[in-house]
């Protein structure tokens, strides 16, 4: 498989997550295990330019895709800067997972309504923020975004 731009060959147990081979192979922290049970999205990364929660996918599915992760989204995308300059991150465990949703959402539609967002955002749990900073923090983003194309 080919994650963040980069090749990745090894040989894994076939029982072996994505989640957990991101993390503990590669050493991509930004990918959160937080239920193991694909509840959380805090696992969210994109698979072909998909949002998945990568602890419901075998390693092995992921063989010839292309995995992006929070790390490799970086900041060239601006989308983390405007989630800290609208205050939409807090303790920040579940921030990676909802990046990454939004960025698949934000691939298939480069202006979204509030309610297409919101929808983006319903695998994601966040304890701490709300959402209304989230959700305005992605309109903003996405107008801005609509402005440099």
């Amino acid at each position: 498989m080919e994650v963040n731009g980069q090749a990745a060959e090894t040989e894994v147990s076939a029982v072996s997550r994505l989640s957990g081979f991101l993390r503990d192979v590669l050493g991509l922290t930004g990918v959160k295990e937080g239920c193991c049970e694909g509840e959380c999205g805090a696992c969210t990364v994109l698979l072909d330019g998909r949002p998945v929660n990568s602890c419901l996918v075998m390693t092995f599915q992921a063989a010839g895709c292309e995995v992006t992760t929070v790390e490799g989204l970086g900041r060239s995308s601006g989308l983390q800067d405007a989630f800290l300059q609208m205050g939409a991150v807090q303790c920040g465990y579940c921030t990676p997972g909802i990046l990454m949703a939004v960025e698949g959402l934000l691939r298939d539609k480069s202006s979204p309504s509030e309610a297409e967002i919101r929808h983006a955002l319903a695998g994601n749990i966040c304890r701490c923020t709300g959402f209304e900073a989230i959700v305005q923090a992605v309109a903003t983003h996405a107008a801005a975004r609509q402005g440099s194309y």
